[in-house]
């Protein structure tokens, strides 16, 4: 069994030493002693503060490393860090990454797909790699970003490259709140995965976040949402549920890759 919580809230924007005492509050007064993996969302350092990315950024990560890192090993947990505001090659990226309990930087990604509603083309630079698996409490599993979920191309390829649970790390809005429920189930039906799905909340003033952060299982239930407010949901997942349900509806052995393009 992993024991799993998401942390909802309202990333404020531009202000990474808010954002930080936030996570820092939360991981103080929030953690449950069970948990095994904590899950942020999407550009929690400094939000959709665009104008501004190209001097607020993260230097390589520099800055997450040093405190994610210090949190993993101080409350002895794995996090899934959400993304960042990451700048490279004097470039800005959208960057996942990923902790072991050990504190080390097992794992990052560049978000591929750039949203075009709010203008992230514009002031940021897409990855160049697909997404790819990473270990977990003995698990493989991976992670998207927010617009990634769109594209079952994302998910489908890491499924099929043996993820068992995928992270949906995100800054959605409530006006396209319909969406991000139905896609997190769609994507946990059609991969047989677990979907953990972490949004933020409230409004940057200048877009409204839906939260309803959710954990959707491989049949497609959904055993924990949030509301739309700041909050934090735990669940206890089981692994053997993703063979049992690959088992019993091969969709990947029926898979016709002889005629997909």
């Amino acid at each position: 069994m992993i024991n799993v919580q998401l942390f909802q809230f309202n990333v404020a924007l531009g202000d990474f030493e808010k954002n930080k005492n936030k996570i820092m509050q939360l991981f103080s007064e929030e953690l449950l002693k069970t948990t095994s993996i904590v899950v942020l969302p999407e550009m929690w350092n400094n939000g959709y503060d665009l104008e501004n990315l190209n001097e607020k950024a993260d230097d390589n990560l520099k800055v997450t490393i040093n405190f994610i890192s210090n949190l993993a090993k101080e409350y002895k947990v794995s996090i899934v860090a959400g993304s960042v505001s990451n700048k490279k090659q004097d470039e800005v990226y959208n960057t996942l990454v990923v902790f072991n309990e050990n504190g080390e930087l097992i794992y990052n990604y560049d978000k591929i797909h750039l949203v075009p509603m709010l203008d992230e083309p514009k002031f940021m630079v897409g990855g160049h790699f697909l997404p790819q698996p990473f270990q977990l409490m003995d698990t493989d599993m991976g992670g998207v970003i927010c617009y990634d979920l769109r594209f079952p191309e994302s998910t489908r390829q890491l499924a099929v490259n043996g993820a068992k649970v995928i992270f949906v790390v995100a800054e959605w809005p409530d006006s396209r709140l319909y969406h991000w429920k139905h896609l997190n189930i769609a994507r946990a039906i059609e991969n047989a995965v677990y979907v953990i799905a972490c949004n933020s909340s409230g409004s940057d003033g200048k877009t409204t976040y839906a939260g309803h952060s959710m954990i959707v299982d491989p049949r497609g239930n959904v055993i924990q949402e949030a509301g739309e407010s700041e909050s934090t949901i735990f669940t206890e997942i089981d692994v053997e549920l993703v063979h049992e349900i690959r088992e019993s509806i091969p969709v990947f052995k029926n898979r016709r890759i002889d005629l997909y393009s």
